[in-house]
């Protein structure tokens, strides 16, 4: 497995790594015997960076993946966030605390779930505008000073947030939503991260599957499926992003790979510093990913890729409004 340095002085970690989210909430029913051999494969392949976070499946996906790695935790590189505030009564709702006080507690609460004693990268989920990312950054500092963590990372920050907060200590990560058909931290984001010495952790990497080639119709979609309250997945933004996919299946055609496959070997080919995370809870789609690694693109495929799926491609917003509030703070 290929190796990509998170942050200026941090770890090596592998290129690609494993999204756990949907192994426990969101993306229809769950398996959790299949996700446990989906993780351990994983590790086979030596695909070792687990993405989890407090707030998937309340807590659930946590002591899924602390199970799995139960006995081989020192090949693992794993990393867990704090900061989005679910309430089980109501499980559309979100709030968001970046407090210390509630870092400390939510902290301890992830060591026990996963039962391990150090968590290696420390995520905010969503950034708080209630409270000042100095306090936020430095209860984290914290926790590495104590042994609980090791790295500090961010999700979705905007540009200003992310150097107030590297001032404080020093960031490993920042996690962002990026694709062929999410662009925005081409903006402003990737050049911080960059200036900085920040790895960049793509999630979504292949548009909530959107981008595998998988899904043709919204009925595709099970019932539970949170999909189908996302804006690109809905009317008219669904057909042309289908648009959009077929584009990009007549180029993995011609490079005999998937059209997953190449939206990974796309993301792997903007930089070294950037390390995408697809998601699975599926031992096929989990080895289809890993062939990204072999799939090599000339700076010709790069344009013509760029071309097909240009920034602003996709139509709709990635969230639902409520949830777009929380990003790029």
């Amino acid at each position: 497995m290929e190796k990509r340095r998170l942050g200026k002085n941090g770890p090596l970690v592998s290129a690609l790594g494993l999204g756990c989210m949907g192994m426990s909430e969101f993306y229809g029913t769950r398996d959790d015997a299949e996700s446990m051999a989906t993780i351990h494969r994983s590790v086979e392949l030596g695909m070792t960076f687990l993405d989890t976070a407090d707030v998937y499946g309340h807590g659930d996906n946590e002591i899924l993946v602390g199970k799995a790695i139960r006995g081989i935790r020192e090949k693992i590189f794993l990393a867990t966030k704090f900061a989005i505030v679910r309430d089980k009564a109501n499980p559309a709702a979100r709030g968001v605390s970046g407090k210390p006080e509630y870092i400390r507690a939510a902290c301890d609460a992830s060591l026990k779930r996963l039962g391990v004693d150090t968590i290696d990268l420390y995520y905010q989920h969503r950034v708080d505008p209630n409270t000042p990312i100095e306090e936020t950054v430095g209860a984290m500092a914290d926790l590495i000073r104590a042994g609980k963590i090791r790295h500090i990372g961010l999700s979705e920050a905007g540009p200003a947030t992310i150097r107030r907060a590297h001032a404080v200590h020093p960031i490993a990560a920042l996690q962002t939503e990026y694709s062929l058909w999410t662009r925005d931290p081409e903006d402003e984001v990737l050049a911080t991260t960059r200036e900085l010495g920040i790895a960049f952790v793509a999630y979504s990497p292949l548009g909530r599957g959107f981008l595998t080639g998988q899904f043709k119709r919204f009925e595709d979609f099970a019932a539970d499926d949170y999909r189908r309250h996302s804006p690109r997945f809905q009317g008219e933004n669904f057909q042309k992003n289908l648009d959009l996919v077929a584009r990009v299946e007549a180029i993995a055609r011609e490079k005999k790979c998937t059209p997953g496959q190449l939206a990974l070997a796309w993301l792997l080919a903007q930089g070294e510093d950037i390390i995408p995370i697809p998601g699975t809870k599926r031992r096929s789609y989990l080895d289809e990913n890993a062939g990204a690694l072999q799939v090599k693109l000339s700076a010709e495929d790069l344009q013509r890729i760029d071309e097909v799926a240009p920034h602003g491609a996709a139509s709709g917003a990635r969230y639902p409004e409520t949830m777009m509030a929380m990003v790029n703070r």
